[in-house]
């Protein structure tokens, strides 16, 4: 059967994950594309639902090797009318699922990690795919989110991580400063960025280590700064006073992994 009506209670449902609402109140979340699915089964996501476009030409090397994978899964069809109106993208697949949310008990802080990843208030979606990205690329398994930040399992977040949103640890904060204060119990140093500052990022230590990046337009948060054992900055040759986001945070992850191979 081939889902053709708008009217559909499913459809629906899809087409609302796209609001940050429906994603909490669900627990669900989307992901668009053939590498995407791809990287979801090879990481054994509960992937509750499979929606095929019956009229698109899905074809290519990942979707032939995974035909039979994806056999196993709850697939439905729809029209390429359908899956326009619920895909988040100009060009679609013609392929997505809905991915469940990983559990509650796994958004509790593992305090013996070595480095663990803090957002303040990160607002760009391309920024916060381009961190988790980068991040999994140094093998962090956790990062702490602000409540303020941008939602990570938002299409366009989801489909910049390239897959790097099932292999880590998200843990959205509702109050950072508190979250802080615990990592500060437990021993853990807590780095921020700032302009407002002499030290340099090669000047400490990341042994052991908390690294906030702040707000694209505003940096650091005020109250996190204060609570922070060291304010760091990267130095500029040019004239460019500071860098986007995202880059920032790879520059600054580069040199704590860096230190960690020495």
């Amino acid at each position: 059967m081939v889902i053709t009506s708008k009217d559909n209670e499913l459809v629906k449902h899809i087409r609302k994950l796209r609001e940050k609402k429906h994603r909490d109140e669900s627990d669900e979340f989307i992901i668009e594309g053939i590498k995407l699915l791809d990287e979801a089964i090879n990481e054994n996501v509960i992937i509750k639902k499979v929606i095929i476009c019956d009229d698109c030409n899905l074809e290519g090397e990942i979707y032939n090797s995974l035909k039979y994978e994806i056999a196993k899964l709850d697939c439905i069809y729809v029209s390429e009318k359908i899956f326009d109106y619920i895909s988040d993208v100009k060009t679609p697949q013609g392929i997505m699922a809905v991915i469940e949310k990983k559990k509650k008990n796994s958004k509790e802080i593992n305090f013996d990690d070595d480095i663990i990843l803090i957002l303040d208030n990160i607002q760009d979606p391309g920024n916060m795919g381009t961190i988790l990205r980068t991040a999994d690329s140094l093998n962090i398994k956790q990062i702490i989110i602000s409540k303020e930040s941008n939602d990570v399992y938002s299409p366009k977040v989801v489909r910049s991580t390239m897959g790097a949103i099932f292999r880590i640890n998200i843990i959205e904060s509702d109050d950072l400063e508190k979250t802080i204060k615990e990592l500060k119990k437990r021993k853990i140093n807590i780095i921020s960025t700032s302009l407002n500052t002499d030290k340099s990022m090669y000047d400490v230590s990341y042994d052991k280590t908390a690294i906030v990046i702040g707000n694209e337009a505003n940096g650091v948060s005020k109250e996190i700064q204060e609570l922070s054992d060291n304010k760091v900055k990267i130095p500029m040759l040019g004239k460019t006073e500071s860098l986007n986001a995202a880059v920032a945070t790879s520059v600054i992850l580069y040199e704590a992994m860096r230190e960690k191979l020495k």
